[in-house]
């Protein structure tokens, strides 16, 4: 059976907001659902509504709206101040509706139990964790003693969701009507009905605002340096010096506090002139040999994250070096991105869990030995496999990005054809790179996708085709401040 955590569903109904599908029109899928499955067990009568101040209690007064249109004589119980937006809505209709009888609960004790045909539980929902507080622990131990058919909404109240723990305060239901999926905390109750509200297929699929907004925290006022991410690019050659500098760039503009570059030493001084917030590591030689490891262990202790390979050149010795560096990576069982040079130089060889590899098609056939598919079935099945294959996270780039750990599978459509400019793939592993210092690869690398496409849609929004890859870099920041904003108001739209 598909279970949900209460991460993954705040997600969704994020997702579905900026697919243009409002909170509102979830909560009254949900409301009418209850009702309609109260409908099938009690045909008429009353029903009391115990209604809390969260989502789960829109939810409630949406169901109380459809009992009464079904003809139930409905009462609701509201215990304290309504605060979610969207039950606010359905709270103003309810106060216009001289049919139902709504009662705000001021002081608990004055409670007592109540007789009727249904009572629903609509008062702690998902965002509910530990020992439930007053007026609630009250509220539960008068629902439990009241006499009727009894509904809890999408979990019993007292109940957590992600865990099935609860503290001996909690609604015991007759039946328990949850949405979209199964909740973790219901495994095992055998009374739990799941109906759908509407959520597309979309919202699941396709990475969107509703990962960044729900997985990316603010600092904590007293944070201090490192403490947000170190992160360590391994790249640069006599020939190339942009691509660890823009992959180190977009780190920054994700959030991360640290980035150090480590490159041959020439390439060094000019990846440091192009901003004093890098620090690099002047490496011997004119491109990565083997000679240069004693010099980055050091820093590969301290990093979070560890990124080889943009920029570095084929030569043989940066593939012995190469070769030596994922297997100290492998023994520290460190968070890194092989990317680029570095994939071509260690094609066909195993990885670890800790590692995200972002190809485009021609490395993935390279790293793989296999042609990536270009119809979208064909594609997700072969990087699925393929990641489950090199024990790794797998970011295949191009028209849909496909991401898989080998298990779970995402799409990101967000980006525009401008964006096959130089460059803008650096930024990916950048973005990536910092995003890893704080979350797991598979999340990481979906948020990742998502916030470097949508920058560079905000930047084909002023520029079109004459996009460059610092132009994406520049318009990080706006993607994560606001990533819904952003989304609903960018111009390209990728359409198959």
């Amino acid at each position: 059976m598909d279970q949900i955590t209460t991460e993954e569903m705040r997600i969704l109904e994020i997702n579905s907001e900026a697919l243009g599908i409002s909170t509102i029109q979830l909560m009254e899928n949900a409301g009418k659902a209850v009702a309609n499955k109260i409908l099938e067990k009690v045909r008429t009568g009353k029903a009391y509504i115990f209604v809390g101040h969260g989502g789960k209690g829109g939810d409630g007064l949406a169901a109380a709206r459809h009992l009464d249109s079904y003809g139930f004589d409905v009462t609701i119980l509201l215990f304290g101040e309504i605060k979610h937006p969207a039950a606010t809505v359905n709270l103003n209709i309810i106060r216009e509706l001289d049919t139902v009888r709504l009662v705000e609960v001021k002081d608990v004790s004055e409670l007592s139990p109540v007789h009727g045909d249904v009572i629903v539980d609509a008062l702690l929902g998902t965002g509910f964790s530990g020992k439930p507080r007053e007026p609630f622990r009250t509220g539960i131990d008068i629902f439990n003693k009241s006499k009727g058919y009894k509904v809890s909404i999408d979990i019993p109240s007292g109940v957590n969701p992600d865990t099935g723990e609860n503290y001996g305060d909690h609604v015991i239901p007759d039946l328990v009507v949850t949405f979209h999926k199964m909740k973790r905390g219901l495994i095992g109750i055998s009374n739990v009905i799941v109906e759908s509200i509407g959520i597309p297929k979309e919202a699941e699929l396709f990475t969107g605002p509703g990962e960044l907004m729900v997985r990316m925290k603010p600092r904590p006022m007293l944070t201090k340096k490192g403490d947000w991410g170190r992160l360590l690019i391994i790249g640069g050659s006599e020939t190339f010096s942009g691509a660890p500098t823009l992959a180190a760039l977009g780190a920054l503009r994700t959030g991360i506090d640290l980035v150090y570059v480590a490159a041959p030493e020439e390439t060094a001084k000019i990846i440091a002139g192009y901003s004093p917030d890098l620090i690099t590591i002047k490496l011997s030689g004119s491109h990565l040999n083997e000679d240069n490891i004693e010099q980055l262990l050091d820093f590969i202790k301290k990093s979070n994250v560890i990124i080889l390979g943009p920029g570095l050149g084929t030569h043989e010795e940066t593939a012995k070096a190469v070769h030596n560096l994922i297997e100290i990576l492998k023994d520290e069982n460190k968070r890194a991105i092989i990317d680029a040079d570095a994939l071509k130089l260690y094609a066909r060889n195993k990885l670890y869990s800790q590692v995200v590899i972002t190809p485009h098609s021609r490395e993935f056939e390279i790293f793989f030995g296999t042609v990536l598919p270009s119809e979208i079935k064909e594609r997700v099945n072969a990087v699925t496999n393929c990641a489950k294959q090199c024990e790794c996270t797998v970011v295949a780039k191009g028209y849909y990005d496909v991401i898989s750990d080998g298990s779970r599978v995402k799409l990101n459509k967000t980006g525009q054809p401008g964006m096959a400019v130089g460059g803008t793939g650096d930024i990916l592993t950048g973005i990536i790179g910092a995003l890893l210092t704080r979350h797991l690869p598979f999340e990481a690398s979906t948020m990742g996708t998502f916030i470097n496409g949508l920058a560079g849609s905000l930047a084909y929004e002023e520029l079109r085709e004459r996009i460059s890859a610092t132009d994406v870099i520049a318009r990080i920041p706006k993607v994560l401040i606001d990533p819904l904003d952003a989304y609903k108001k960018r111009v390209y739209r990728r359409v198959i």
